[in-house]
């Protein structure tokens, strides 16, 4: 069993994960509303070389020392917009160090995104197509200030958890001379038992065939969390996989508050969702709590909504690694208890 304590903004409410800092803008959930801007994105293929290898220059050096935990690198080369916020960004690579450990740096794509011509910070969509425009990526900025700026991927291949790196990097025009500093670092990783996000994409389908709809959707979010080391990019893939989980029926997203028969008691769950806290594939849930306080009541109060939860929805036993039993009470909450499927009866 394990224990920790997070902050939910309220019952059943599960934020956004995002180990970008919070000041920076370019940090936003997909789908946001955009007005037309006079925007572009270019592709790595279509970079000019000059700006090719600059951006190539410096990728792989902080790429590597966020690989190598050389913080003196990365605050050196941090936009001084983003100064205050370099204690989450030190974090943030800190917590990420499992994940990319023994693997070695492979650029996977870069993208240049000029935001030049808008006048204030706004929220801002690129189309970012290769040469024959058969494949768009699509980037969301939520208030982003007018400059120029790339999204670095990369991976640290050989690593156990197939670490994967993105970077957000802005031109600094203040410096003598000019250069790319670091505006957002973001460290995830990319398999579960050695399995990546294709796998759980095809496990998710399967899943589907045989409708275990709560087990399918879960692996596509699984699948979702593995393909990319950020929040704020689309492609065609993703969006292909979004439509199939939500051909889903009776999916989870249709089901809450979900209630639980257990004895004579009746337990309400608020939220449902997939936590790699413990780089395992578990989920976390959200239910609400008689208020017991007492340690061993609280376990015992867990182990009987997750228990219930199980015995209503089977499939979750075999494809997920366990539970983490998050209990609210008007607005507040216990330390969370983690327990793994073999534990909960």
């Amino acid at each position: 069993m394990r224990l920790r304590w997070k902050v939910f903004p309220g019952p059943g409410v599960f934020p956004a994960r995002s180990v970008f800092p919070a000041a920076l803008a370019v940090v936003s959930a997909l789908a946001l509303p955009m007005c037309a801007r006079a925007t572009s994105c270019t592709t790595q293929a279509e970079l000019q070389p000059s700006d090719r290898s600059a951006l190539s220059a410096v990728s792989g050096r902080l790429t590597t020392a966020v690989l190598s935990q050389d913080y003196g690198v990365l605050q050196s080369s941090l936009l001084p917009a983003e100064a205050g916020d370099w204690a989450g960004i030190h974090d943030s690579i800190e917590l990420g160090a499992p994940l990319v450990k023994g693997g070695q740096v492979q650029l996977r794509n870069l993208y240049l995104l000029d935001a030049t011509s808008l006048t204030a910070p706004a929220d801002t969509q690129f189309f970012c197509s290769n040469a024959s425009g058969s494949l768009t990526v699509t980037m969301n900025m939520r208030a982003l200030p007018p400059g120029r700026y790339a999204v670095v991927l990369a991976d640290a291949v050989g690593a156990p958890l197939a670490g994967q790196i993105g970077l957000v990097l802005a031109w600094d025009p203040t410096s003598a001379p000019g250069g790319w500093k670091l505006a957002g670092v973001s460290v995830r990783q990319g398999s579960f038992d050695s399995h990546d996000g294709v796998w759980y994409w095809s496990r998710a389908r399967e899943l589907a065939r045989d409708n275990q709809n709560w087990s399918a959707w879960f692996s596509y979010e699984a699948a979702r969390f593995l393909l990319l080391p950020v929040d704020f990019m689309s492609s065609p893939n993703l969006e292909k996989l979004t439509q199939e989980e939500g051909q889903i029926k009776s999916s989870p997203q249709e089901a809450f508050p979900y209630s639980l028969q257990d004895g004579d008691r009746t337990w309400k769950i608020d939220a449902v969702r997939l936590d790699a806290s413990l780089h395992q594939p578990d989920l976390a849930v959200a239910y609400e709590s008689t208020g017991v306080t007492d340690p061993a009541a609280v376990r015992t109060e867990a182990t009987a909504v997750l228990s219930a939860l199980l015995k209503a929805q089977p499939g979750l036993r075999q494809s997920f690694h366990g539970l983490w039993a998050v209990a609210m009470k008007d607005g507040k909450r216990t330390p969370e208890i983690e327990l793994p499927m073999n534990q909960i009866p």
